[in-house]
């Protein structure tokens, strides 16, 4: 089984560019892979490989200014979830692109996966999923506000266009993992919003801590690797990914005729030009042949 490791943490990292090498190096000799950013707000990412390869890791990450309280949510999955390592230095995080959000001066209230069903059921609490719009397509709790971006830089821009939605209203907001999270209720205390809650530990420590019988969850959290989305007690979603759009799709999706492997799904057939499916179908012939050679194309997951 491969550990999965997925972690964050806001914290100021002086020059995190001189991290990068030996991160990166670390990672590759432990045989640890995935992505990890780094920013002067601190780390991001999820990493996968043998379990002592990856405590390593994170035992180099608690060693950093800052970050001797780490914390980090494992899962497992029988397969690779990622083909290689990448370490990338980056202006933030997660990107919000508002230059005074910092969550290490302030956030909403934390809500432990326990206590959440409770307060997202009062009629006095506005829920609003921070994810974007692909992601919230397959699977959301029951009631949520869905913004509709296709990015998170977009958020700013819908609270200010429907904040008077939420007047006189507490606002919970959740995310996968919880790092959307950090920003969007440090921005929402900013803009004057005096009640802000958010999901700890996000949808992915829910999914792993409340029973599905109890769960207001309706259906499938997507997940950034080879797995492409979770379900309750974080087992194996039925997605897999189309490695046009990197969209979630269903398998019976791959019957109807906007499908082709690589090229396209129904979702983004008539969002790419035919020079860009010309490029596509290159792309899936090389990982077709570096299949059949025993080797695995360099490419962000293994096709689904």
């Amino acid at each position: 089984m491969y550990r999965i490791t997925a972690l964050y943490h806001f914290a100021r990292l002086d020059d995190p560019a001189a991290l990068r090498a030996p991160l990166l190096a670390l990672c590759e000799s432990e045989g640890v892979r995935g992505t990890l950013l780094l920013a002067r707000e601190g780390i991001n990412g999820t990493i996968s490989g043998p379990k002592e390869g990856v405590t390593r890791v994170l035992d180099f990450i608690r060693a950093l200014p800052g970050c001797a309280d780490l914390a980090w949510k494992d899962s497992h999955s029988a397969t690779p979830p990622f083909g290689r390592m990448k370490v990338r230095v980056k202006r933030e995080i997660v990107t919000m692109g508002v230059a005074d959000v910092d969550p290490r001066a302030a956030t909403g209230h934390y809500v432990a996966p326990a206590e959440w069903n409770a307060l997202i059921a009062a009629p006095d609490v506005a829920v609003i999923d921070t994810r974007n719009a692909y992601e919230v397509a397959i699977g959301s709790f029951e009631g949520a506000v869905d913004p509709g971006t296709d990015s998170f830089r977009d958020f700013p821009g819908w609270w200010q266009a429907n904040k008077g939605r939420f007047h006189n209203k507490r606002v919970a907001m959740f995310c996968t993992g919880g790092i959307r999270c950090e920003k969007s209720t440090n921005y929402l205390l900013s803009q004057g919003v005096e009640e802000v809650y958010h999901l700890k530990g996000g949808i992915l420590k829910y999914l792993e801590e409340v029973p599905e019988e109890q769960s207001l969850w309706r259906g499938a959290c997507f997940v950034f690797d080879g797995r492409v989305s979770v379900e309750h007690g974080l087992r194996a979603g039925p997605h897999v990914l189309c490695h046009a759009c990197r969209r979630p799709i269903l398998p019976e999706d791959r019957g109807r005729p906007e499908y082709e492997a690589g090229v396209a799904c129904h979702h983004c057939t008539h969002e790419t030009s035919a020079e860009d499916k010309a490029r596509f179908r290159e792309r899936h012939k090389q990982v077709a042949l570096a299949a059949a050679r025993g080797e695995r194309h360099i490419q962000w997951m293994a096709e689904g």
